[in-house]
């Protein structure tokens, strides 16, 4: 119901990163590199995992759906984000902003599901080698990734639904460069109560059973490492999992920062550095860290660059 005779609004206005207009084409060529390289790596990645017999496992199974769900999450944000550096107001309208949380709430979601996958798959592989290709099987796989992709739109559509279903009546400006749902509630002349609940509940769960996965896969691949007799094997191993390591204790951090404080103690301003970081910069890192340090993806690439062709015919 709407409170008295007041009228919802029908667009949002973003305040962005930053108002100082000497800045907004700086920003724009910064992101709009961090952007392009994003697009260009993750695209990469798909297409080698899927047309390179060699990295047709596990690991690069999860890996393209990583680089699937890293470009998904940065296209939810960056075009807009882009066109609005460059315009002298920066809206959105009511049912993009819709559509703009709930693509970032699947996507997010996902990443963090997958990620736990990963640290499953990086754990059997260690530690059960031998029962690796049963226990990770085709199915197994097609299985975890569709349970994640279900969980994340179901999660998506219930949050959003409730940010949804409050009344924005007081202001339209979203201190922040994209459509959050802590920023909208921020707004909402409703009772926040229980969307506020709700994602709390589902942010909450979220890390904390992905993160249960993480902790558990990782603690057992290092003690497993800690008993190889080989000092090199021992290296070797520790070096390709530090970098896995790595990205998940950055990615999750962030997200235990932003999502699992209580309201009063939000910063808008703070969040919204955090949110630049596992929006755009982390989809680019992981390229690095998933891909570009991978002695096999590397080959691939250059298998593919010196014969697309041969490759291309295999899809």
């Amino acid at each position: 119901m709407a409170p008295g005779n007041l009228t919802q609004v029908t667009e949002f206005i973003f305040m962005g990163i930053t108002d100082l207009p000497e800045l907004q084409v700086p920003l724009f060529f910064v992101f709009l590199v961090i952007y392009g390289l994003t697009v260009v790596g993750n695209l990469g990645t798909i297409t080698l995992t899927s047309v390179d017999p060699r990295l047709q496992t596990p690991m690069y199974f999860f890996l393209r759906h990583l680089a699937i769900i890293n470009l998904g999450n940065s296209t939810i944000i960056a075009p807009k984000m882009l066109v609005n550096f460059l315009a002298k107001k920066k809206t959105i309208s009511y049912y993009c902003c819709v559509a703009q949380l709930g693509g970032f709430l699947v996507f997010m979601v996902a990443e963090i599901f997958i990620l736990a996958s990963m640290a499953y798959d990086l754990y059997v592989a260690i530690c059960n080698p031998l029962l690796y290709m049963v226990v990770v099987s085709r199915q197994i796989c097609l299985l975890l990734v569709s349970l994640t992709y279900l969980f994340s739109l179901t999660t998506a559509l219930t949050v959003s639904s409730c940010v949804f279903s409050m009344w924005y009546c007081s202001s339209n400006v979203i201190n922040h460069f994209y459509c959050d749902n802590v920023s909208l509630l921020a707004l909402s002349c409703s009772d926040t109560y229980i969307p506020e609940t709700a994602s709390f509940t589902f942010s909450g769960a979220n890390l904390f059973f992905s993160m249960i996965i993480v902790i558990v896969s990782y603690f057992n691949v290092v003690l497993t490492i800690l008993r190889i007799q080989s000092s090199e094997g021992r290296q070797k191993a520790f070096s390709t999992c530090a970098s896995h390591m790595m990205a998940v204790t950055v990615f999750y951090g962030t997200l235990l920062f932003m999502y699992l404080q209580p309201r009063t103690n939000h910063s808008l301003d703070t969040d919204k550095m955090a949110s630049v970081f596992y929006t755009l910069v982390i989809p680019m890192l992981n390229l690095r860290i998933y891909s570009l340090r991978n002695k096999d993806v590397k080959d691939a690439l250059k298998r593919f660059l010196s014969n697309p062709s041969k490759l291309l015919n295999l899809i």
